[in-house]
Order: structure tokens, then sequence, then C-alpha cells
């Protein structure tokens, strides 16, 4: 068997894996959704709440377990360089959109993925709260709830999301096609929104990490959509490098002058 087929063989077995552990690590979550958790401050700026370390918990034991050969990296775990000698890496943020869940709005998530040369082999996001689940192989589409999903087809108007600064350096021939959604702290719930149709496009702030985007980018890419740099190109993920600059999310023309705005940053 080539080893592509091998690849994909393994991810096909994951995803099980991760749905199984993801809706688990969602049920955890969802004892502490409204119900005042505990909560500490990292670097000041950024919650973290103990519904965030218990479902951490639950999916670092319960996937390495599985799979004690591939490498680990999640928003609440303290990162091991030793990661990076694993041929595969979990790829986790157990709720990404904390500040969200602790104002009681329901879009959060957790976010899983399986990562192998930069690339995500299988994503999932359960959104419990939401009472949604996505997951994407790669080249076999993308799913909500178990139906296929698709970005939406270009119209007359656009319902974009992300930084206001950003959205302003829109070209003014885009401008009046423009409607602006309300914000999403979730990043990754954002990206499962322009997967499934209800978002066009969004930009995304710099210092995104790979937890947050790495299986919210599959399940966008099989639905037909990009998530890209400045430069047009794909994010990587599980590197020695684990936070991003400006990145744009869409499809078609409008994703084109979007990735012109952040390029425009650098420029």
């Amino acid at each position: 068997m080539p080893e592509h087929d091998l690849t994909t063989a393994s991810a096909d077995l994951d995803l099980p894996l991760l749905r199984d552990a993801a809706r688990e690590a969602g049920l955890i979550a969802m004892r502490y959704f409204g119900n005042n958790p505990q909560v500490w401050m990292k670097g000041g700026t950024s919650p973290v709440s103990e519904a965030d370390h218990a479902a951490d918990a639950y999916l670092r034991q319960t996937l390495l377990a599985a799979r004690p050969d591939y490498g680990w990296l999640s928003e609440e775990t303290a990162d091991d360089s030793a990661r990076l000698s694993a041929r595969r890496t979990f790829v986790v943020d157990p709720i990404d959109g904390t500040r969200g869940f602790l104002e009681g709005q329901r879009t959060w998530c957790v976010s899983v993925a399986v990562v192998e040369s930069g690339r995500s082999l299988a994503g999932v996001l359960e959104c419990p709260a939401m009472e949604e689940t996505y997951w994407a192989l790669p080249g076999q589409g993308a799913f909500r709830n178990g139906k296929r999903i698709a970005v939406r087809k270009p119209g007359d108007k656009a319902e974009i999301s992300g930084l206001k600064q950003l959205i302003d350096m829109v070209p003014a021939d885009w401008q009046k096609r423009l409607q602006r959604a309300p914000y999403i702290p979730s990043l990754a719930y954002r990206l499962a929104m322009i997967a499934n149709g209800t978002l066009d496009a969004t930009f995304v702030k710099p210092n995104a990490h790979d937890w947050d985007i790495a299986a919210a980018d599959l399940i966008l890419g099989e639905a037909g959509g990009h998530l890209l740099d400045p430069n047009g190109r794909a994010p990587l993920y599980a590197g020695e490098v684990i936070r991003h600059g400006a990145l744009a999310a869409g499809s078609g023309d409008l994703l084109a002058v979007l990735v012109d705005v952040i390029a425009g940053l650098h420029a």
C-alpha cells in the first residue's frame, strides 16, 4: 500500500477516536457551563477556567492512551519540545472561546486535530451548547451532525466578521456589499460558520495559535473554503512556531480581497 494510503487509513482510524473524545470533553465542559466555574487569568488578559482544565486533562489522558506515540500540543498544557520528534501530533483546544463560555454564550467548542507534516489529517469541533459536531478528513468532505456542508455561494451581499479595523480596510467597491456579523469569541466556531454557509468570510487578527485553527482549517477546506496568510498560503501546524500573523478565511473573490488587505499590512 502506498504511503499516502497508509496515512489516509490512519486518519480514518483517528477520526472516531477524536469524535468520541471531543464528545466526552464537551459533556465535561457543559457541567461547568452557566455554573460560575473558578477562573484564573493567563498573562493578565486571557481567562482560563476549571472547565478548560478538566476537559484538557480528559483529552490528554484519553487520546495519548490510545496513541502514545503521538505528540501533544494544547492551549492548557505546557508545551514540550519532545512533540517535535513525533510523526503525528494532537493539536487541542479544550474550550475554544473561553471568554464567551464564561459569559454564557453558546458559540464555544472543543477543538481537536491530528497533524502530520504541518497539515491536519483529521479534525473535530464539538460544540455541545449549540448541539453541533463538525468533522472532516482530507478529500472526504466536511460534515455537521452527519450532513455534508459547504461554503455559501457568492451573492450580492457578503456577511463578514473579524477585527473592525481590518474590515474598514476592504476596498470601497466591496464595502457596500458587506454586512458585518456580530462578534464570535470562538475563532474555531467562526471558521465553522463559514464552512456551513452561515458566514462568508472573516479576518483573523495576529496571534492565533495552532490549537485555535488546526481542526477548523481542515473543516473549512473540505467545505470549499480556505484559510490563508498574507502570501496566500495555508498555515502549517505543530512545528516549532505555533503562533500566526494575520489570516483571512473565506472563498472566491472576497477571500482574494481579504488576503490583499492583510498583505498590505506588511507592505
